[in-house]
């Protein structure tokens, strides 16, 4: 099971480093009734995403933590100059 959750928060992560999300988005995506999956319960103990606030929004974004093991375990997906909330240079 774990390397199912480890994928998954994987993708949680990689999802949010694209872009800036609001909360409720993420929360709307990536929140499960599901005992066995929790993956932003166990991202977010782990250290590897965070709910901030921003311009006075609430935005869940990957941590230096979070975007660390995302660039240890899926380079291809850690483009450079990447930073937490915002798409590398050339993304829409």
């Amino acid at each position: 099971m774990t390397d199912t959750v480890d994928n998954l928060i994987l993708d949680l992560i990689e999802w949010l480093a694209r872009g800036e999300r609001s909360y409720q988005e993420t929360m709307d995506a990536w929140r499960t009734s599901c005992p066995r999956l929790p993956v932003w319960e166990d991202a977010t103990e782990r250290g590897l995403v965070e709910n901030a606030s921003a311009d006075g929004r609430s935005i869940a974004r990957p941590t230096p933590a979070g975007l660390a093991f995302l660039k240890e375990n899926r380079p291809h997906a850690y483009p450079p100059g990447t930073s937490p909330g915002r798409p590398s240079a050339g993304e829409d």
